[in-house]
């Protein structure tokens, strides 16, 4: 059911020194910081030969990631995403296994501009996961 591994999305304080880090330090291609108002987050995405890391930092106080970052100053990673070839089909097939879709279960446009759903992270290892439709 699942494909690749899209991306590990880590949280950060302040995305433009995280982003530097990444750019400067380790030498990965970096993208531009871009706010993502419907999930309340601003976003960059540090491209790897095999995958992506997000880096998510807070957009405004209601934030989910503000509210990650109460209970983990420093940060940390948030998620991981794979992909599905019908992100449909995957909810259907992970709820009738038992798996806890979060939200509506509704899929909602993601970062990538492609429909996404997250899976409750007690059912997959105290891993907060993301299905993203390739």
């Amino acid at each position: 059911m699942i494909g690749r591994l899209n991306h590990v999305a880590i949280a950060v304080r302040d995305i433009g020194k995280a982003a530097s880090l990444y750019r400067d330090v380790l030498g990965a291609e970096v993208s531009t910081a871009v706010p993502q108002p419907d999930h309340g987050v601003t976003t960059v995405f540090i491209t790897l030969p095999n995958t992506k890391i997000e880096l998510l930092e807070p957009l405004g106080e209601n934030s989910p990631i503000a509210k990650f970052l109460e209970r983990n100053p420093d940060g940390g990673m948030h998620h991981v995403c794979y992909e599905v070839e019908d992100i449909r089909a995957a909810r259907d097939s992970l709820r009738q296994r038992g798996a806890r879709v979060l939200g509506d279960g509704e899929p909602r446009i993601g970062a990538h501009g492609k429909p996404v759903l997250f899976l409750h992270p007690k059912d997959f290892s105290g891993t907060l996961v993301e299905l993203e439709q390739r």
